[in-house]
């Protein structure tokens, strides 16, 4: 099965997806370290972030793979080079709405995380999972928050890095990403019609954990079934 998690920043999407596909026992994908990889190569290497076509150089060649860890996350390495924290900083989760919005950026990323996805049994979270990347994916999920919770989220995860930031500075970067992402013309963040629609700001991890897993297994015994 695929499961495709969309939502803005901030709403969960990286932790729950890594939960669910523990869970399921589904391999995990996440599409936006890679985007967050060709921001940061492309903030080392001076070039623009207006400049489509260098851009699209730069994920056309990205040597980019995961290797899991069993204290947390998959790490993300670009070549040999372990890149997990660096993508997170935030220089380039200020500018990887911006480099993720050019087309050929997306067009190269997109075929390499439709590549990965025809293999098959993931959970794939991002922005355009469920709408562009795996539009026939089993099962669609979109997560949300208000802005509030997803600014404290955001300020925990930054002071466990030690970075200090106010959470009024926190939802103002939020509100212009949402902005950004929503209304850009290629791939915009929106939900599937058909998804399960979650709002996680009252939620436990687990609790929404549960709600996905619940929801695939059920679509999962449907089709044995049908079969």
């Amino acid at each position: 099965m695929i499961i495709a998690i969309d939502g803005p920043a901030g709403s969960g999407k990286s932790t729950i997806a890594q939960q669910v596909a523990g869970r399921l026992g589904l391999t995990y994908l996440d599409t936006g370290a890679m985007y967050r990889a060709v921001t940061l190569l492309a903030y080392e290497q001076g070039v623009s972030f207006e400049d489509d076509d260098a851009l699209g150089s730069i994920a056309l060649d990205l040597k980019l793979h995961f290797e899991e860890d069993p204290a947390g996350p998959p790490r993300v390495f670009v070549e040999d080079r372990d890149v997990s924290e660096e993508i997170r900083s935030q220089l380039v989760t200020q500018k990887v709405s911006l480099v993720s919005a050019h087309p050929k950026v997306r067009h190269a990323l997109t075929l390499r995380q439709r590549e990965l996805a025809a293999e098959g049994d993931m959970v794939l979270e991002g922005r355009d999972t469920g709408t562009v990347v795996c539009p026939t994916a089993g099962l669609k999920v979109y997560l949300s928050a208000s802005v509030e919770e997803r600014a404290r989220r955001r300020k925990n995860q930054l002071e466990e890095q030690g970075v200090c930031i106010s959470l009024k500075t926190l939802e103002r970067d939020l509100l212009l990403r949402d902005s950004y992402d929503s209304g850009r013309a290629l791939a915009p963040l929106r939900k599937a019609k058909e998804a399960l629609d979650l709002d996680t700001t009252t939620m436990s991890i687990e609790e929404v954990v549960a709600a996905i897993v619940s929801e695939a297994e059920r679509r999962g015994q449907e089709d044995r079934e049908r079969c």
